[in-house]
């Protein structure tokens, strides 16, 4: 495996970010926020920047970077082992080539971070994660 462990970590803890984030809930939002109770913390919204970073930081990876980054999501969901890496590898190379790459996958696929860790754990490589 050619990425780099800080990288995926990197990127395991900004999905993360955008994971625990809500659709908008205080749509009358404007006012001091310890008067709404801070609930916007938690709200995605259109200033909202860990989404584009996340996306520059896929987007800013290789084309074998990103393929791999793809492959540790499969192999964290169960859908290929470890032993299977190239082949996951290949397959993750061919989605990016039909325009269904790491990027839009990231983003669509619940607890993505996660399963990103769990990839990871699977191919022998612990990061130093927090808890989620």
């Amino acid at each position: 495996m050619d990425i780099a462990v800080e990288t995926v970590t990197d990127i395991v803890l900004r999905l993360r970010a955008i994971e625990v984030k809500e659709g908008n809930t205080d749509p009358d939002s404007g006012s001091n926020p310890i008067d709404d109770g801070s609930t916007d913390v938690l709200v995605s919204g259109t200033d909202d920047a860990t989404e584009s970073e996340v996306r520059g930081v896929i987007s800013g990876l290789d084309d074998d970077s990103r393929a791999e980054l793809l492959a540790l999501l499969y192999i964290g969901r169960g859908d290929m082992e470890p032993e299977e890496w190239g082949e996951a590898v290949r397959f993750a190379r061919e989605r990016e080539v039909a325009g269904e790459g790491a990027l839009r996958e990231l983003l669509r696929t619940p607890d993505a971070g996660d399963l990103l860790e769990e990839g990871l754990d699977a191919m022998g490589l612990s990061p130093e994660l927090p808890q989620a």
